[in-house]
């Protein structure tokens, strides 16, 4: 193949994705995102300084959530602002339904600066069925 015509060809596949990358937020070296199973995040609720938050709707959190759960919907236009009065010294255990949304609300946390955050991966559909406790 004539190298002229390679290069131009290199150039057009690689430096998108440079830009791409570079407009990436990278993380902190502080910051922990981990997503744990139903076991993990039972233990480590019984943490003093732990808050579980649970990013699913008003109607869903109120049919039924963890105990000892707050609510701040991830999808409503006021989530950033809600965000901002929490500590973010404290580790955060974030549950949604099934995983999709509380993965979403953890990149948000990460990218106000929340330092220690587990995503439950099953969500809440997955601790009931591991038949831990639900409060009404």
């Amino acid at each position: 193949m004539n190298i002229k015509l390679l290069l131009p060809l290199l150039a057009a596949l690689v430096i998108p994705s440079m830009l791409l990358a570079a407009d990436e937020k990278p993380a902190t070296a502080t910051t922990v995102v981990k997503r744990i199973g139903v076991d993990e995040y039972d233990k480590l609720r019984s943490n003093t300084n732990v808050v579980l938050l649970d990013v699913r709707s008003v109607a869903e959190f109120e049919k039924g959530r963890i105990p000892g759960a707050i609510n701040m919907d991830v999808n409503s236009p006021r989530f950033p602002e809600m965000i901002g009065t929490l500590d973010k010294n404290k580790a955060y255990l974030v549950n949604c339904a099934v995983g999709m949304r509380s993965a979403k609300a953890c990149k948000k946390l990460e990218g106000a600066g929340f330092k220690e955050l587990y995503d439950l991966a099953p969500g809440f559909d997955g601790w009931k069925k591991a038949g831990k406790p639900v409060q009404k």
